[in-house]
């Protein structure tokens, strides 16, 4: 590929059912974004070994990267571990170092190592173990696929001992420009003919209402080229400003 992509694959039960809601793909994608590495797809699948091996499958031989996060941690349904085994066709034990890491921390917690925390020692035969600060167990590296855990707090502290391990692409860079009171209806055309005349800039727009008083639309471009990026910043700060807005950036 020339140039390097990703995918993230949330698993989970809680997940489909709406239980839980995910920010861990908005963490992997603003994580990913700076290094030049854009999120393409990202699947939801329930705690069902086969539909975990199927799409790791697919989504690792399309993307450069994959990203799993959700079901090492120390429960019965809890089999993610196994199934990314599964996958890559290799056997899955307790690994020695992590083991003895995590007998320590218990220790020094003065709480007991359980047969249920100890599976959260178990990483697929030839894994690379990525390291968790937060509450110790790890996540893994097989190939080019990173399983993290679920909880977002964990995940995000897991990232940074993936990111030297991840080779960048071009930066994309982005301007964000919100209209207050601006309606999509009003600028579809214009913004329409703006996008069609330059293909090397992304352009997305995003209306947001909060009340009668707080509605408006944020409009974002997106692209590797800086010149052609304030180029169409340009434009649309003129396009907003003849509907009688103000476009005010935003981060």
């Amino acid at each position: 590929m020339s140039e390097p992509s990703a995918a993230v694959l949330l698993i989970g039960d809680e997940l489909l059912s709406g239980r839980t809601r995910d920010i861990n793909l908005q963490q992997v994608a603003q994580f990913l974004e700076p290094l030049g590495i854009p999120v393409r797809e990202c699947r939801t699948v329930p705690d069902i070994e086969d539909e975990i091996v199927a799409a790791v499958n697919a989504l690792r031989t399309k993307y450069t990267y994959v990203f799993t996060t959700g079901g090492i941690g120390p429960t019965h349904d809890d089999i993610t571990a196994d199934a990314i085994a599964a996958a890559f066709g290799v056997g899955i034990s307790e690994h020695p170092e992590v083991i003895a890491e995590m007998a320590a921390r218990y220790a020094a917690m003065n709480t007991e190592f359980t047969p249920a925390r100890r599976r959260m020692a178990r990483i697929p035969h030839g894994a690379k173990i990525v390291k968790n600060p937060v509450s110790g167990a790890p996540g893994f590296q097989m190939e080019n696929v990173f399983t993290l855990a679920g909880v977002p707090q964990i995940a995000r502290a897991m990232l940074e001992d993936i990111g030297p391990r991840l080779e960048g692409g071009a930066v994309v860079h982005k301007v964000q420009l919100r209209g207050a009171g601006l309606r999509e209806g009003d600028i579809a055309e214009a913004l329409g003919a703006i996008a069609a005349a330059h293909g090397d800039v992304s352009i997305g727009s995003y209306p947001w209402y909060l009340g009668v008083g707080d509605h408006g639309v944020a409009l974002v471009a997106r692209s590797r080229d800086m010149a052609a990026l304030e180029g169409v910043r340009g434009e649309l700060e003129a396009l907003m400003r003849r509907l009688g807005v103000e476009p005010v950036a935003a981060d």
